[in-house]
């Protein structure tokens, strides 16, 4: 039997990988890094960037793209063989990175590298290496080193079963309303819903919690019973008030102990201190005071939006005492009524292909590509793929999964399947490829799928961390697209193309009526516009609130005194710091944020804030550029493309970023487009 996994010649072979072929590709690939490794560190192997690259580089890369799909499958299209496969090898895996990072031959080898042999990209590389070195734990000795090794094994394990509990505890639900429940939730919503309950052989109405489901019926569904039902469910994921056996709390104190002694062995405080040395930012002290700064901005439009929603609830919903089940359906009726316009109204001017159609618009004249349909084998029916050429060479290819799907796993992200690469074992230019995952919900008779406002936002957001990936011109692959960039940097391209969803020239082109096939209307589009800031100040507070417990939880939190519920009180502190919104004592967010227990945010959530405010401030120049012709300029384009998306991690963000615009980031244009510039609110 060929062993798809091992087959390197182009693209994975998704539609023929199988569980039972996960072991043998494992078991192969590991012998072969193994070999490499014990090659290169061999006291007659020459200390040379090229010579260890030709060698361990190539072997590693190949060992890297097969658990790479095999790990995407797993998140994509998860059944229990191809979860026991994969959480047989992960330990094996695990251990392997983990003494190839901590090798103290191999980091001599490194060490001894004459950085002037090297080039520009190569020196980025090699600073960064020796810099990982030392925090893989290359410089512990004996038992240190062991329990490091150790402690990173059952990391990825715990790690692991936190993101299957909360996606075992997410599909587990299902609520099968009555007809007379649904009064208010729209249509292909409610069509979705019985579809599902026919599918179970079962009558009324699927509710589940994934969010093409859930956030329509929280937003729309009069029956206040229902959202209750529905927000209990969800805000008590994967807790102690569901099934003892997808609980994460115990997983996630295990985590930070774990995190706590890592960070101890290798000289640091606390995890927080460890996590911002190849970032951006200088300390934890410094990401604390800047999310508290900008939340004491956030703070009084965050009052203001609350006492608008009370008021409203109040006057004209005759909810005296909004629960917290209440909110989003309080929130959906007031901009209804402020602005004239509903979610759903604007939902049917975005059919997923329109919408495709229009980014590809947006992307190709801006960055002076094309992109065309290409052929690969996926992993399900819905999955497309692409590639983008600039003039008659192929630049980067990329798979698109929009489906939400029982099986796989919720949010949306973007993920290298190959980075670009000058190999060193051909001498020939390797093309980047990206998985571009969002969850929207499938098109119901026969239909396309309609996306809202915020899915075309997730998706240019997920594109623009794609065309990062696939744009760069870098040939040293450890600093080629998103490799090496600093994580509280990366997303930058991803928030900085969220703004095209926001010009009249980009939606224009990417709008067309489900029915009529008419575009957006100009007046709808400006109601639209003027919403745009609608709960600015509660949202910015709530992503403040995520980034500071995250960053609190990593430095002041402290294993071995920790009592039951610690992590919660943290939380509640942190939220009587800066929230405005009450929150439910049976809520339990960190049983399901996966961002900091399972998706390498782990304080690092404040990198969303922290660079918003480069993606703001790198979009202002395209406002100053534009001009009264509100076109994008395409010299700015290309500007932004060869500072920033082309040069990759060759050189640190704030020097791509003083290349873009002349000077540091300022704070001004991310409080002018969330509409917190003006006076403060009395």
């Amino acid at each position: 039997m060929t062993n798809p996994l091992l087959d390197f010649t182009d693209l994975p072979l998704f539609d023929k990988i199988q569980p039972a072929h996960v072991a043998p590709a494992v078991d192969t690939l590991l012998a072969d890094a193994e070999m490499a490794l014990q090659t290169v560190t061999a006291a007659e192997f020459p200390a040379d960037w090229l010579a260890i690259s030709k060698v361990l580089d190539v072997s590693s890369e190949r060992f890297s793209r097969a658990w790479g799909a095999i790990g995407h499958l797993n998140a994509v299209a998860d059944t229990p063989e191809l979860r026991a496969a994969y959480n047989e090898a992960m330990p094996r895996v695990t251990a392997f990175w983990t003494r190839l990072g901590s090798d103290e031959r191999l980091y001599a080898k490194y060490k001894a590298i004459d950085p002037a042999t090297l080039n520009a990209e190569q020196k980025q590389a090699h600073r960064n290496a020796v810099r990982n070195f030392v925090l893989g734990g290359a410089e512990l000795q004996g038992a240190a080193k062991e329990r490091f090794a150790a402690i990173q094994e059952r990391q990825a394990e715990l790690s692991q079963k936190f993101s299957e509990n909360a996606l075992d505890a997410t599909d587990a639900f299902a609520y099968y309303a009555e007809a007379g429940e649904l009064d208010g939730v729209p249509e292909d919503v409610i069509a979705a819903a019985h579809a599902g309950a026919e599918a179970d052989g079962k009558a009324g109405y699927k509710l589940t919690l994934k969010m093409p489901c859930y956030l329509p019926v929280m937003q729309f569904a009069k029956s206040s019973a229902l959202r209750e039902t529905l927000y209990r469910a969800y805000v008590t994921r994967a807790s102690e008030y569901g099934d003892p056996a997808l609980d994460n709390t115990a997983l996630i104190t295990e985590i930070l102990a774990l995190r706590e002694e890592e960070a101890k062995l290798l000289g640091y405080r606390n995890f927080g201190e460890l996590s911002v040395v190849p970032k951006m930012a200088d300390s934890p002290e410094q990401v604390v005071k800047f999310l508290r700064d900008l939340g004491a901005r956030a703070k009084p439009f965050g009052e203001r939006d609350l006492a608008d929603l009370r008021a409203f609830a109040t006057e004209q919903l005759r909810l005296a005492d909004p629960q917290p089940w209440d909110w989003t359906f309080v929130g959906e009726k007031l901009k209804e009524a402020r602005y004239a316009f509903s979610e759903q109204e604007v939902k049917q001017y975005f059919p997923a292909p329109k919408v495709m159609a229009g980014l590809f618009k947006i992307v190709e004249t801006l960055f002076e590509v094309t992109i065309r349909r290409d052929f690969a084998p996926v992993w399900h029916p819905t999955v497309e793929f692409y590639r983008i050429e600039r003039g008659e060479q192929c630049v980067g290819q990329f798979y698109l999964d929009p489906s939400a799907r029982a099986a796989k796993r919720g949010g949306a992200w973007m993920d290298d399947v190959r980075a670009r690469w000058l190999r060193p074992d051909t001498g020939i230019l390797q093309t980047p490829v990206a998985q571009l995952v969002c969850n929207f919900a499938e098109g119901v008779d026969g239909k396309p799928p309609l996306l809202t406002h915020d899915d075309v936002t997730t998706l240019f957001h997920e594109f623009g961390h794609g065309l990062h990936h696939m744009l760069t011109q870098v040939n040293e692959r450890d600093v080629s697209g998103i490799s090496g960039v600093e994580w509280d940097a990366v997303e930058l391209p991803s928030q900085f193309m969220e703004n095209f969803c926001w010009e009249w020239d980009v939606l224009e082109h990417m709008t067309a009526h489900i029915d009529t096939g008419l575009p957006l209307p100009r007046e709808l589009f400006d109601k639209m516009t003027a919403a745009k800031n609608f709960q600015s100040g509660m949202q910015t507070l709530r992503q403040i609130e995520f980034s500071l417990f995250d960053m609190l939880l990593h430095t002041e939190y402290e294993a071995a005194s920790a009592k039951p519920g610690a992590v919660m009180a943290l939380l509640t502190k942190v939220r009587a710091e800066v929230a405005v919104m009450p929150s439910p004592p049976f809520s339990r967010t960190p049983n399901t944020f996966s961002h900091i227990f399972s998706g390498g945010y782990a304080a690092g959530y404040y990198s969303y804030k922290w660079a918003e405010v480069l993606s703001a401030d790198a979009y202002a120049a395209f406002e100053e550029a534009a001009g009264a012709s509100g076109a994008p300029s395409i010299e700015t384009g290309r500007k932004y493309r060869q500072a920033i998306l082309e040069a990759g991690g060759s050189r640190s963000a704030m020097e791509s970023f003083k290349a873009f615009r002349g000077r540091e980031p300022q704070l001004d244009a991310l409080l002018r487009h969330q509409g917190m510039a003006e006076a403060q609110p009395a």
